[in-house]
């Protein structure tokens, strides 16, 4: 006994390492009862067209899968979707295999806010593989990542919790566009809308409401390019048209020269040649600065003929009548040809400004994110030509009322000149009896037109000065006596 005793005082520390040894070995043993269900799956499906995104608020499929334990049978299982998330109990689908053969095992589905619970009336066979597929889930708006909790109760009523996993998802939050398009997607009438093969590629409503935002960037960008070089434009066409009606051989040749090749080439082929024959020099730039370096040149030598042809449309009058008030040429341009062209070019210039607008549209062929290139972007992505039919909607956006704008302006231009023209009621020439006063106003506003302002006193006071007066009553008499 003695001995027994000295021993296990002089091996006490070891006997005290084995014993914390075999705790420790329990304590891994015994908790399987309550970790046993395996998680191996917990999983969310993609539910945009064409990318691996995971979109809030949009109908998705959220699986959970579980393995219990050979000696493990569950009569319960409750799943804690993200917070925020919403589902009908009709959607949930739970299927029970037992290795490869599918178990016909009943389940009710209860919701209360995001937990899900399936409940077997009849308890699973232990072993068996249990998965549950949340159909047409709808993720928070938010987004973020998700991962996953829930408990399960076996046959003997115990009460476990899910073991934890890595498995997580990410969700994509969602837009109050998009989120409008999936409201829209649910309702019977746009469903029978779609149902139409035609109205479904180009009008399908849900696309429409998710374009229009994404398609605004790009119409924002083509409206910049616009701006920034029709206004450079105005300047460099009307350099060109100097140039075009310059004197020297020398400078009309280079203005004509200019003004042909690029009106004589597509603007498709010159965007090419500038976007990949500088950067082949080693010359690179901004693909926003080169399509509006590009508008510019090829605008210029159209404004140009423009500006030309409003030019030479004044009559060598105005010239002489300028050079009579001692301007010299270039004051007689800038102060008075100039400003009575831009009255007439007006528009026709409009008409420039709209079709630069338009050819804004090649500029995606060359990868710069203007109207047409979002709109592409988007059509690739759905399989869908609804965004091409938004972005013709912005086009038109601008373009209608420039049109209207350009069609009162020529009504109204042309509708002073038909006034001017009804204003004067000019007798016809065989009811004028020469010598009579109808006779002699013809006459002054002849000279009027040909002499101009300065001699209209004279001719006035000619025709109503007393000697006048009495030749025509003498002249009248004679023709009454004849």
């Amino acid at each position: 006994m003695q001995t027994a005793t000295a021993f296990a005082r002089k091996h006490f520390a070891g006997i005290a390492a084995l014993i914390v040894v075999a705790m420790l070995a329990a304590s891994f043993v015994l908790p399987v009862q309550a970790h046993a269900l395996e998680v191996e799956r917990w999983t969310a499906k993609s539910n945009t067209s064409g990318e691996t995104k995971i979109m809030g608020e949009t109908p998705t499929r959220v699986t959970w899968q579980g393995q219990s334990a050979e000696n493990e049978s569950l009569t319960e299982v409750s799943v804690d979707l993200p917070a925020g998330s919403s589902i009908e109990a009709e959607n949930v689908k739970t299927t029970v295999m037992s290795g490869l053969d599918r178990l016909e095992i009943a389940s009710q589905t209860a919701i209360e806010g995001a937990k899900v619970t399936v409940s077997f009336p009849e308890p699973t066979p232990a072993g068996s593989l249990v998965m549950i597929e949340f159909n047409r889930t709808l993720l928070p708006a938010a987004g973020g990542t998700f991962g996953m909790t829930g408990s399960y109760t076996t046959v003997d009523g115990q009460v476990h919790d899910l073991a934890t996993t890595d498995q997580t998802f990410d969700v994509v939050g969602t837009s109050p566009t998009e989120q409008l398009s999936v409201w829209l997607g649910q309702q019977d009438w746009v469903k029978a809308w779609n149902s139409n093969k035609f109205l479904h590629l180009f009008f399908d409503p849900t696309i429409i409401v998710t374009s229009i935002p994404t398609v605004f960037a790009g119409w924002l960008i083509s409206i910049g390019l616009v701006i920034l070089s029709f206004p450079l434009a105005i300047p460099l066409g009307l350099v060109w048209a100097f140039l075009r009606m310059a004197k020297s051989r020398i400078l009309r040749a280079i203005g004509a020269t200019y003004i042909n090749i690029v009106r004589g080439t597509p603007l498709f082929l010159q965007l090419y040649i500038v976007f990949f024959g500088l950067p082949l020099m080693g010359i690179t730039m901004d693909n926003f600065l080169l399509a509006a370096i590009v508008l510019v040149v090829n605008s210029s030598a159209y404004l140009a003929e423009i500006f030309r042809a409003g030019i030479q449309s004044i009559s060598k009058g105005q010239f002489e009548a300028a050079r009579s008030l001692g301007m010299n040429s270039i004051q007689t341009m800038f102060f008075v040809i100039i400003p009575q062209t831009v009255k007439r070019v007006i528009p026709t210039m409009t008409s420039e400004f709209i079709l630069m607008y338009k050819d804004t549209s090649l500029m995606a062929a060359v990868g710069v994110m203007e109207l047409m290139m979002y709109a592409k972007t988007i059509t690739a992505a759905t399989g869908n030509v609804t965004p091409y039919i938004v972005a013709a909607g912005y086009y038109l956006i601008v373009t209608i009322p420039l049109t209207k704008l350009i069609n009162t302006m020529e009504l109204r231009m042309a509708g002073g000149r038909r006034k001017r023209k009804k204003q004067a009621h000019p007798a016809p020439e065989a009811e004028l009896v020469p010598g009579s006063d109808a006779a002699v106003a013809r006459n002054i506003r002849m000279s009027e037109t040909f002499a101009g302002p300065a001699s209209q006193v004279d001719y006035d006071e000619c025709a109503y000065s007393p000697a006048n007066r009495n030749s025509n009553s003498n002249s009248n008499s004679n023709h009454m006596s004849h």
